[in-house]
């Protein structure tokens, strides 16, 4: 990545910071609120808990859509072994393991527990359990703050192309994602005006005020977004 075209893009945030699409991304605090609030793998009603962890008063966007709804899918076939789904979240949340085997396995996990509930329920048309990427890396920003943020491949892509990078993925390599997200954190982290256009957008005790990479999946969006003319000397 350039140097310059990040420092170019950190002034160009905080101009987004100060826009109404800022103010629309909020909901996304709130819900990493919730989580954080909620959040207790040791909850004897392990299914109830992760129900009440994942909730937003203005939309459910996040976790539900026409087409998507891992939320509800987990639910659904978690109902069948509340005790496995414990041991799909302890394993996507041991930060002693590397995070893309984690990511992997659980995908694993759960190809495992719809297929068990095709055989249970024949009838049922239940066919995706939507444990994707996007979805565990949301677990994992909410869970972990200042380790992790949503992932969005094509976003990714994107913004790498616009920041210079010479080596661009074509396929999935959300390890790479992660540790990118912690460098241009720092960026973001060390500007102080773009933290206090932050906090002065959070205006509630609803929203998550304390570090956090959804910052840097917000900055994600605006480089995707916004391709800047840098000038390089």
């Amino acid at each position: 990545m350039n140097l310059q075209k990040i420092e170019a893009y950190v002034q160009y945030f905080k101009t987004y910071l100060k826009s109404k699409s800022a103010v629309e991304e909020l909901y996304k605090w709130e819900s990493q609120k919730v989580f954080q609030d909620n959040w207790n793998i040791e909850n004897p009603d392990l299914l109830a808990m992760y129900d009440k962890s994942l909730k937003n008063s203005k939309t459910s966007s996040l976790w539900k859509d026409r087409t998507y709804r891992p939320k509800e899918a987990l639910l659904t076939l978690g109902a069948m072994s509340p005790e496995y789904i414990g041991h799909i979240f302890k394993d996507l949340f041991n930060e002693e393991k590397n995070v893309a085997d984690r990511i992997d396995r659980v995908i694993f996990y759960c190809d495992d527990l719809l297929s068990e509930y095709k055989i249970q329920y024949p009838l049922k048309i239940e066919n995706n359990h939507y444990q994707d990427y996007f979805i565990l890396s949301l677990y994992l920003s909410f869970r972990y703050p200042e380790q992790y943020t949503f992932y969005n491949f094509d976003t990714f892509k994107q913004s790498l192309i616009h920041l210079g990078s010479k080596n661009i993925p074509e396929l999935n390599d959300i390890e790479r994602f992660f540790k990118i997200s912690r460098t241009l954190w720092k960026f973001l982290e060390k500007d102080q005006e773009v933290w206090e256009l932050h906090q002065k957008r959070l205006y509630s005790d609803i929203f998550f005020k304390e570090k956090s990479l959804l910052l840097v999946h917000e900055f994600f969006k605006v480089i995707a977004s916004k391709k800047l003319v840098v000038t390089l000397y």
